[in-house]
């Protein structure tokens, strides 16, 4: 073959280069894993670790994620992800649309908490590590995001005065760090964040879930932006099952008030 069609071919083969999937005729193999072998001995978590850090999960990291992501599913049609999805889906349009207009609104504002939390949770452990106190790594740190953000990310919630979902997790983390699987350095942050937070006030500020994951996802070494990530893989599932519910139902052109109410007129005071 003359050297500049190799060429060619070689510049082709490596455009989409990638360590995740080797596909070729009769073979699927995903980080190295044969399909089949996968599909045998492997759950989907497992293979979600595998897809996103290219290691095989150890037990507990299988059970930390697969509770975190268990945790994110769903908040309810309340939620503006899950809301516009329901709208969506009585538009005419397929499943996939449905499911994109929800996971599309998982922006910084809603959807970002988690990640921006696993942000702040490394940037208390790096003080820490640099010989801050841990008490006053955790003043510092929240003092500095607090002067950039109105509300601290993974703190505090609309209408759950302690998030149920806050417990089971940290519990989660709890036992892995007793087991010598993770540190238990970051629940420990948390908790600390959580104390300071509510200090002095007669209702304390709760962790809430994108606290919490936010612990176990730091816990398990995952880039803040994995973490995002994560969450939107969790809430598309339930973001899938409540478009599905809508489709179902008949609805047309469902908005998002009942038609009886219409939005308030205010004349422009210009």
């Amino acid at each position: 073959m003359p050297d500049g069609r190799q060429e060619t071919i070689d510049e082709m083969a490596d455009w989409w280069k990638t360590s995740i999937s080797d596909i070729g005729p009769g073979v699927i193999r995903l980080r190295g894993h044969d399909i089949a072998e996968l599909i045998d001995d492997w759950s989907f978590v497992s293979v979600i670790w595998l897809m996103v850090t290219g290691a095989k999960a150890t037990p507990w990291q299988s059970r930390l994620l697969e509770a975190s992501l268990v945790a994110s599913v769903d908040h309810g049609p309340q939620a503006p992800s899950i809301a516009a999805a329901r709208m969506a889906a009585t538009c005419g349009i397929g499943i996939n649309n449905a499911i994109a207009t929800g996971a599309n609104l998982l922006g910084d504002n809603h959807g970002g908490a988690g990640q921006q939390c696993v942000e702040m949770l490394y940037e208390i452990r790096h003080a820490e590590l640099d010989g801050i106190d841990p008490q006053a790594a955790v003043r510092e740190v929240v003092a500095r995001w607090k002067e950039k953000k109105r509300y601290l990310p993974g703190f505090g919630h609309r209408f759950h005065p302690i998030d149920p979902r806050r417990d089971p997790l940290l519990s989660l983390i709890d036992q892995a760090a007793a087991a010598g699987e993770v540190s238990g350095d970051f629940a420990r942050i948390a908790r600390a964040v959580e104390a300071h937070l509510s200090e002095g006030r007669p209702h304390p500020i709760p962790m809430n879930i994108d606290g919490a994951t936010a612990a176990i996802y730091a816990e398990l070494g995952v880039e803040p932006q994995m973490a995002r990530g994560l969450f939107v893989l969790a809430r598309s599932v339930g973001i899938f099952a409540h478009a599905y519910e809508e489709m179902r139902s008949g609805a047309r052109i469902k908005g998002p008030m009942p038609k009886s109410v219409l939005p308030r007129y205010v004349p422009n005071p210009g």
